[in-house]
C-alpha cells in the first residue's frame, strides 16, 4: 500500500534549497513516480500562490492520479485551536497548527516539513499527538522529507 504523504509548503521548496534539495527532490520523485501519494490541502496551494513560479511548479510535475487533495475544515479548526490553546505552538504559528489538524484530519499516514521549530520538533510533536489523543484522533507521524525516503540497502 502506497503511503499517503502530508506535505506542507517547506518540502516543495527544499527541491531549491541547496540545503533541503537532498530530501525534497528524490520525494517528489516518489510522488511523480506513484511510490506515494502526494497529499496536499488547500492551506499548502494558497501558500504557494505567493512563491516563485519554479516551485509553483514542483506540484503540477506530479501527476493529479498521485495526488490526493483535501480542504482544511471546521472540524480541523477546531483541532488547530485545541493546539493553540495548549500553548503547543503560539498563535502567530496558527498555520503551522492548521496543516497538522488538516493531516490528522484526513489520516495521512505522515506529515512532512522541514520548518524544525514550530513541526518536526520533538517537543511539537509530543504536544500535538497528547492533544490528538485526549480528543480521540491518532497520533500523526511528523518528519523530516529524509526521514521517509527509502534507501536500498
Amino acid at each position: 500500500m502506497r503511503r499517503r504523504i502530508y506535505t506542507d509548503t517547506s518540502a516543495v521548496g527544499g527541491c531549491f534549497d541547496v540545503e533541503f534539495e537532498h530530501g525534497s527532490i528524490p520525494l517528489f520523485d516518489a510522488f511523480r513516480s506513484g511510490a506515494a501519494v502526494l497529499v496536499v490541502s488547500d492551506l499548502t496551494l494558497a501558500e504557494l500562490e505567493a512563491a516563485p513560479e519554479p516551485v509553483r511548479d514542483v506540484l503540477l510535475s506530479v501527476p493529479v492520479e498521485h495526488i490526493e487533495f483535501v480542504s482544511f475544515s471546521e472540524e480541523a479548526a477546531h483541532l488547530s485551536e485545541a493546539y493553540l490553546n495548549e500553548g503547543v505552538v503560539a498563535r502567530k504559528s496558527r498555520i503551522d497548527a492548521q496543516h497538522i489538524a488538516t493531516a490528522t484530519i484526513c489520516r495521512a499516514d505522515v506529515l512532512v516539513s522541514w520548518n524544525f521549530k514550530h513541526i518536526v520538533n520533538l517537543e511539537r510533536i509530543h504536544g500535538y499527538n497528547s492533544v490528538n489523543l485526549r480528543l480521540g484522533y491518532p497520533m500523526l507521524e511528523i518528519r523530516s522529507p529524509m526521514e521517509v525516503l527509502n534507501y536500498d540497502d
